[in-house]
């Protein structure tokens, strides 16, 4: 579906893990329509995101992992809009973590979410946490990586809970069977696609 419309949010603050504290710009991506959206990951600041939903309604907040920086405001965002917060529970003790006794909703994978008449497809590509899920737009041709994939190779993985053997074997298996010119959103930084990740790949280190 080409005329499937993306907005990207970007906010700043912190991530925080086992004892550490970095200073990180996020990526909150709105993937629908002029009536309805569906917001990927709840960063930081929940201003910023609603002034960007404007008068739509709000069918997902859909996290594609647990950390701080990608959850941070999701209660907020779902207080304000009615929406639902999905989250892999593989990523539980995760988001225990931020937001004590705070119910979510699930995510599963190949799970379909509906948004604008098509859907975002789920697939659960563990390894940057055990909860990691990207979302795939196959009319419009668009991937959201969350952390699984960046511009220039896999998210991080030496920290609690991640795993690089893991994550390499999740994006092999889910994100490198799409068409390479599937454009990747990523959640940190700019955009690539399957085709030029795929590419760089082979200087890989080996899991």
């Amino acid at each position: 579906m080409s005329g499937l419309r993306i907005d990207r949010v970007i906010t700043s603050g912190k991530f925080t893990l086992d004892g550490g504290t970095w200073d990180v710009d996020n990526n909150i991506w709105l993937v629908g329509d002029d009536h309805e959206v569906v917001i990927v990951d709840a960063a930081h600041d929940a201003a910023p995101i609603l002034a960007a939903v404007g008068d739509r309604t709000v069918r997902a907040i859909v996290v594609t992992h647990g950390h701080n920086d990608h959850i941070g405001v999701a209660p907020e965002l779902s207080a304000a809009t009615g929406a639902q917060v999905l989250l892999h529970p593989g990523d539980d003790m995760l988001w225990q973590q931020t937001h004590p006794d705070v119910p979510h909703g699930d995510l599963a994978d190949e799970q379909e979410i509906p948004i604008a008449g098509t859907a975002l497809r789920v697939h659960h590509t563990p390894g940057h946490s055990p909860g990691s899920s990207v979302l795939y737009a196959p009319e419009a041709g668009v991937l959201f990586s969350g952390d699984t994939l960046f511009l220039g190779g896999p998210g991080a993985t030496g920290r609690s809970y991640s795993s690089y053997p893991v994550i390499v074997a999740s994006i092999r298996r889910s994100i490198f069977t799409l068409d390479p010119a599937v454009q990747v959103c990523t959640g940190h930084g700019d955009a690539t696609t399957v085709g030029a990740e795929a590419d760089t790949s082979r200087d890989w280190p080996e899991p």
